[in-house]
């Protein structure tokens, strides 16, 4: 398991993470992001589908509890897990069918990880109200994915 941590001072610092790991996406990811409210989770993925060349509006799924994004690429579809209260929960969604051919973007993960067997997982933790540490781990493709992104943080 290889593991890098990013320091953000704020939304601008959280986009640069989503660049550097953007070029490195392809369908079939699966991030899984965790950490407590307004840690930065929507923050990131908001600027992730813009890092993948989409000019969509973002919003946390909270309530709609999935969203897909068009991109030059592969569709993003984020999920936010958060009202669920257990992983047949989830896959009564039916959102298995689209996963080989979407980047998806799991918030409140935690309760799906079994869900994905080789996720990139990432970490929020707030410090103050602005701040906050991005920690990043992986394993397999994952390696050299956080190898290539550990130079930007």
């Amino acid at each position: 398991m290889n593991e890098v941590t990013f320091s953000s001072g704020g939304p601008d610092d959280t986009a640069r993470v989503a660049a550097a790991i953007a070029p490195h996406l392809r369908a079939g990811d699966a991030l899984l992001l965790t950490g407590d409210l307004a840690a930065g989770k929507t923050t990131f993925t908001r600027a992730l589908v813009a890092a993948l060349g989409s000019d969509a509006a973002v919003t946390s799924p909270t309530f709609s509890l999935a969203n897909f994004y068009d991109t030059p690429g592969p569709r993003v579809l984020h999920v936010d897990t958060y009202r669920l209260d257990d992983v047949a929960e989830f896959r009564d969604l039916g959102l298995d069918e689209y996963l080989d051919e979407v980047i998806a973007v799991i918030e409140w993960a935690g309760l799906v990880a079994s869900e994905f067997p080789e996720p990139l997982n990432l970490t929020f933790a707030k410090h103050g109200d602005t701040g906050r540490t991005i920690t990043l781990t992986g394993a397999g493709r994952w390696d050299a994915v956080l190898n290539a992104v550990a130079v930007h943080a």
